[in-house]
């Protein structure tokens, strides 16, 4: 496996992939891999010749107040972990190299942005907007693989991709989850043994909303609060949002049809954690 640290390298390494008729998968992460990160690796793995993860994490989608020095880095671990994941290149580069002095453009996707985290986290998407297509045009992938648990971001994405005619396919990976449903993710680090208990609640509210659905329910305010219960019965939660919105455009309904997502962001002592679950009716 080759790690490349600047611009020029990789894509010199895009240029030999291209002269050799290889197709090139990107995995973007932010580092601190963990299995979820891994199932996009080995996804890209099987439907392209060449994976290339980049990790870095990218400072225009935290906020003031957010983790970004905080963020667990350890690059070492993550390259054995690639690695083994049939990662071929790793494009990890410093915050100066995306960002050098003077930087000032930046990429946004309305409407899309505008509920869920976006609501919460202003400039959020903005950032990840911004930095993906980046990596887009840096690496010229084939594919670019992302995970369901990152729901929003990979329809705001979907969409970025489509308006600014970007030549690549975008595929997203079921939510990969412990064994006692908590969705993977890497500020689960942050969570001490309580805290990993009452985090169960979020998946335990996702179920409880699809089960009122196939049962019958169809007025997304009583799913909603019924989900809401759920978690606040844990310690130490404090709900961020509750929602049942439209799959597509992420609208949040008041009567449930077609396909939805049920969505949450909780805090858990002091770590904010998402997660979701696709419905059909």
């Amino acid at each position: 496996m080759r790690l490349f640290k600047t611009i020029a390298e990789i894509r010199a390494f895009r240029q030999e992939c291209y002269r050799q008729g290889k197709t090139v998968a990107l995995v973007p992460t932010m580092g601190y891999l963990h299995e979820g990160h891994l199932s996009l690796a080995r996804a890209a793995r099987k439907d392209c010749d060449v994976v290339v993860m980049s990790i870095f994490v990218n400072p225009t989608q935290f906020g003031p107040n957010e983790d970004f020095e905080r963020y667990p880095r350890d690059l070492d671990r993550d390259l054995r972990l690639a690695e083994e994941a049939g990662v071929e290149a790793v494009f990890a580069p410093e915050v100066k190299e995306m960002y050098p002095p003077g930087y000032a453009t930046y990429v946004e996707v309305e409407r899309l942005t505008e509920h869920l985290c976006g609501r919460s986290r202003p400039g959020h998407f903005r950032g990840v907007a911004t930095v993906v297509s980046k990596l887009f045009n840096i690496v010229q992938p084939d594919k670019a693989y992302f995970g369901q648990k990152d729901y929003q971001q990979s329809v705001v994405i979907r969409r970025m991709v489509a308006d600014l005619n970007f030549p690549l396919e975008i595929v997203v990976v079921p939510t990969v989850r412990d064994a006692d449903g908590l969705a993977l993710s890497s500020r689960n680090k942050y969570l001490s043994p309580l805290e990993r208990r009452s985090a169960l609640s979020l998946y335990r509210a996702l179920l409880k909303g699809e089960a009122l659905i196939r049962e019958g329910e169809r007025r997304a305010g009583v799913v909603r609060r019924a989900m809401e219960e759920v978690i606040l019965a844990s310690p130490g939660t404090k709900i961020d949002y509750v929602a049942v919105s439209d799959a597509e455009t992420l609208e949040p309904l008041e009567e449930i049809k077609g396909k939805a997502v049920l969505a949450l962001a909780v805090w858990v002592g002091s770590t904010r954690l998402i997660d979701n679950l696709l419905v059909e009716v």
